[in-house]
C-alpha cells in the first residue's frame, strides 16, 4: 500500500526542482513518442529547441529518480530543459515502468531498449544515434549505469558518457542501522520488498552495477555525490572501480548536502549543473 501511494502521488509530492529552473523555461512542452521494448512500448519525452537548424542533434537520455517506485519523469523537467538550453542537446526523458506494478529487471531492460532503439532509429525523433550520453539521479543513476553495462555486454550501444547524480548502485548491501538522512534503512527495505523481491537478484550487475565483476569498456563518467547522503559510498566506490578499470572519471561531492544534492545551496547547484552540462556538451560535440 505504501509503494502504491508513492507511485500514485508522485506528481503532487515531488517538488525538489521548483527552484532549479535556471535555464530553458521558454522551451516548448516535450514531444511524446512511444518506443518499442521487450516489455511493450515505453513513452519518452523528447525535449528540444525549435530554434535549432534542421538536422539530427546529439542526445542525452535521462532516467528520473524515485526509488524504482515512482513513475513521474516530469520530476526532472528542470534538468531536461536546462540541458537543452545549456548543452545544446536533445534530451530524452524516459517514462519507464516502476513498482509496485513491475519488478526487476523490467525498468532496467526498458531503459536499455530505449537507448538501443535511439542508437539505431534516432533519426525518427531528430537525434544522432551515434552521439548518445546517458544519466540519471538516484535510482535513475543506477539505471544509467545498468544501461551502460547492458550495452557493453550485448554489443547494442555504447554511450559516450554516463552522468550519475547521487546514484543508487548497490541494492545487495544494507544501509547502516539508524543511518540519518533521506535514504533510510526503512526505505531501502521497502524498495527491496517491492521492486527487488528476490534477494538472489539484488547483487546482479544490472541491479547493482558497482558490484559487477568487470567494469572495463564502459564510458567515461561524471559521478556526483553528497556529503551527508547515505548513498555516497555507492558513487565513491563506482568512481574508484571505474578508475581502476582505466576509465576517466570526474568526481564531485556537494558539501553539507543530503540526497537532494541540488536543493540546499542554489549557488552550488548552479555550478554543479553547469559542470555536468559542460561535460555532456564536450563528449557529444
Amino acid at each position: 500500500m505504501t509503494a502504491t501511494l508513492m507511485h500514485a502521488t508522485a506528481r503532487w509530492t515531488v517538488d525538489y526542482g521548483r527552484d532549479l529552473h535556471f535555464a530553458g523555461r521558454d522551451l516548448p512542452r516535450p514531444r511524446r513518442v512511444r518506443v518499442p521494448t521487450r516489455h511493450g512500448t515505453v513513452r519518452i519525452h523528447v525535449h528540444h529547441d525549435p530554434r535549432w537548424p534542421a538536422g539530427p542533434r546529439p542526445v542525452h537520455v535521462h532516467f528520473h529518480g524515485g526509488a524504482w517506485l515512482m513513475r513521474y519523469p516530469q520530476m526532472d523537467d528542470f534538468w531536461c530543459r536546462y540541458l537543452v538550453a545549456e548543452a545544446g542537446v536533445v534530451v530524452v526523458n524516459v517514462d519507464f515502468h516502476a513498482g509496485p506494478y513491475v519488478t526487476y529487471p523490467v525498468a532496467q531492460e526498458e531503459c536499455h531498449d530505449v537507448v538501443a532503439w535511439l542508437a539505431e532509429h534516432g533519426e525518427r525523433v531528430g537525434v544522432d544515434g551515434g552521439r548518445i550520453s546517458v544519466g540519471g539521479f538516484s535510482s535513475g543513476g543506477g539505471l544509467a549505469a545498468s544501461v551502460c553495462l547492458q550495452g557493453r555486454d550485448h554489443g547494442t550501444v555504447r554511450p559516450r558518457l554516463q552522468v550519475l547524480g547521487v546514484p543508487a548502485l548497490d541494492l545487495a548491501s544494507d544501509l547502516p542501522a539508524g543511518a540519518p538522512g533521506m535514504i533510510s534503512p526503512q526505505l531501502r527495505g521497502l524498495v527491496r520488498r517491492v521492486y527487488f523481491p528476490d534477494p538472489r537478484t539484488r547483487g546482479e550487475p544490472y541491479a547493482s552495477p558497482v558490484l559487477a565483476p568487470d567494469l572495463t569498456g564502459l564510458p567515461p563518467a561524471v559521478v556526483c555525490t553528497a556529503e551527508r547522503d547515505a548513498l555516497r559510498r555507492d558513487g565513491e566506490a563506482y568512481a574508484r572501480r571505474l578508475r581502476e578499470a582505466g576509465i576517466a572519471v570526474v568526481e564531485d561531492v556537494t558539501p553539507a548536502a543530503d540526497h537532494y544534492f541540488l536543493t540546499e545551496d542554489l549557488g552550488r547547484a548552479r555550478s554543479t549543473m553547469a559542470m555536468m552540462a559542460g561535460a555532456i556538451a564536450s563528449h557529444l560535440s
